[in-house]
């Protein structure tokens, strides 16, 4: 094995309750955004600036670092914006701002904050890695490159000891995991053009993940793209290959996802922890990647494929316009009441039916993801095998739940 320490797993947080799920699941630090200037701004409810002090407090009890992303394009009437969300983050201990924009690679270095590069400036040699180790100590590498590439540039990063502002030599950060789009490091016009919609500033309008009919404008013949919606790629996965991954020098492995779900956060991270410390302890093997990728397909996925780290030099497209994931969760109801001594939550039914034996999932941006099976329970103070629209339900439950809690049963998609 070649590379030590343990690399870093970057998790995504796109609220309060992925974020908690990061946490519970063994991320080593997370990405959020903070209103509108990144680019998940319309996929996810994104953080306010007063939420900077809470997401660095609960990090900093778990000895996980946070990052800002602030990459999207920037004019100037955002600058007094990104500014003032600099101070803030510095002012709260946010760990590092992930940038493109040279404007907020200035300011956050003037404030002394620790800067990373995103994928935007789409990085793929080591003269650039040399250039902009003057500005920031980590860099996001283009998605578009093989691992034969990428270790070529974490050996020379190593060989020529490139350093970043802080001292340290500079750490090299891929995407390890979920939603690809078919543009070059994501720079996409799709949606600026159609839709006045720009996906560089984080407003993208996916106008790729939807099918469409081919017409010949001389001949006028019609073609329908079936079975593929090709401007769709399939998920990046790298969990079966996370050995190849590992030794290619990189420090950093970057899971998508701030607009997906928080089951979504805490299934993937989990797997991908166990997955890393799995190789570190010498146990990585094709059983246990079994194990492991069934339990990604439970979640939301387009299909998986490679990505190009193992030279492909085409992408893999979607057959579907949607999840392909194993299970979906319905909602149920909500908390109501928690009884600590007895352990026991109580939930209003307000949807679906519940019943003993049934897997459920209870979320919230204190409690995060919590999935357990209902042993027993009791449906209006009265012993009960099922519980239906307008009952009060209550069972055991191991963790505090709150009045913001949301409770769904998990079912087979």
């Amino acid at each position: 094995m070649t590379a030590s320490p343990k690399i870093e797993l970057m998790a995504p947080a796109g609220d309060f309750e992925s974020l908690q799920a990061a946490i519970d699941n063994g991320a080593d630090s997370v990405y959020f955004g903070v209103e509108q200037l990144n680019m998940r701004a319309r996929a996810t409810v994104n953080f306010t600036m007063d939420n900077l002090p809470e997401i660095a407090r609960r990090c900093k009890l778990k000895k996980i670092r946070t990052y800002l992303t602030l990459n999207t394009i920037i004019y100037d009437h955002d600058l007094s914006v990104v500014k003032t969300l600099l101070n803030k983050a510095k002012a709260a201990n946010i760990t590092a701002v992930i940038a493109s924009d040279q404007a907020v690679i200035a300011m956050a270095r003037a404030i002394g904050m620790e800067v990373h590069l995103s994928t935007q400036l789409n990085i793929t040699n080591i003269e650039t890695i040399r250039f902009y180790s003057l500005f920031a100590d980590t860099m996001v590498l283009s998605r578009e490159l093989s691992l034969r590439q990428v270790k070529k540039i974490t050996e020379q990063i190593q060989k020529e000891q490139i350093k970043g502002p802080s001292g340290k030599l500079v750490e090299v950060e891929i995407f390890g995991h979920g939603a690809l789009c078919m543009a070059v490091s994501g720079k996409c016009y799709l949606s600026l053009h159609s839709h006045n919609s720009s996906a560089n500033r984080g407003a993208c309008k996916q106008n790729c993940r939807k099918k469409y009919t081919v017409i010949d404008q001389e001949s006028g013949f019609e073609m329908e793209l079936d079975n593929e919606y090709i401007m769709s790629p399939k998920d990046l996965c790298t969990l079966d290959f996370l050995d190849q991954v590992i030794d290619s020098g990189i420090q950093v492995l970057k899971i998508e996802g701030r607009g997906r779900a928080p089951e979504y956060v805490a299934t993937v991270i989990k797997t991908y922890r166990q997955a890393i410390n799995s190789y570190y302890e010498d146990t990585f093997s094709k059983d246990k990647i079994t194990i492991w990728m069934e339990a990604l397909n439970t979640v939301y996925n387009r299909g998986f494929w490679s990505g190009y780290y193992l030279g492909q030099e085409l992408g893999e497209w979607s057959a579907v316009p949607g999840s392909m994931a194993t299970q979906k969760k319905v909602y149920v109801g909500k908390g109501t009441h928690y009884f600590q001594k007895a352990n026991v939550g109580e939930f209003k039914i307000e949807a679906y039916d519940i019943k003993a034996g049934d897997k459920i999932l209870i979320t919230g941006p204190n409690t995060g993801v919590q999935e357990m099976t209902i042993d027993e329970m009791y449906v209006n103070d009265i012993f009960s095998d099922k519980a239906t629209k307008g009952d009060l339900c209550t069972f055991k439950v191991p963790f505090r739940i709150r009045l913001s809690d949301k409770l769904y049963k998990i079912v087979q998609a």
